[in-house]
């Protein structure tokens, strides 16, 4: 098992790295937490990619923190 920075992942999505760390903390993302750090294991993120990933209730919205507030 490999587990992914989410640097990484962020540069496998072509999406920043702030946006990959709120999709990792709305759950859009299958991440792991290593105390207060955020990793993301290869296989389930190619898993993840392969079966569409996850969206967000109501759609994509510009700012993922904002979906709790609809």
């Amino acid at each position: 098992m490999k587990l992914l920075l989410i640097r990484e992942v962020a540069d496998i999505l072509h999406v920043s790295q702030s946006r990959a760390y709120a999709m990792a903390r709305t759950g859009m993302l299958p991440a792991v937490h290593l105390g207060r750090q955020l990793r993301v294991d290869a296989d389930r993120l190619d898993q993840w990619i392969a079966n569409g990933g996850k969206a967000l209730p109501g759609g994509w919205k510009r700012d993922p923190d904002d979906a709790a507030t609809d």
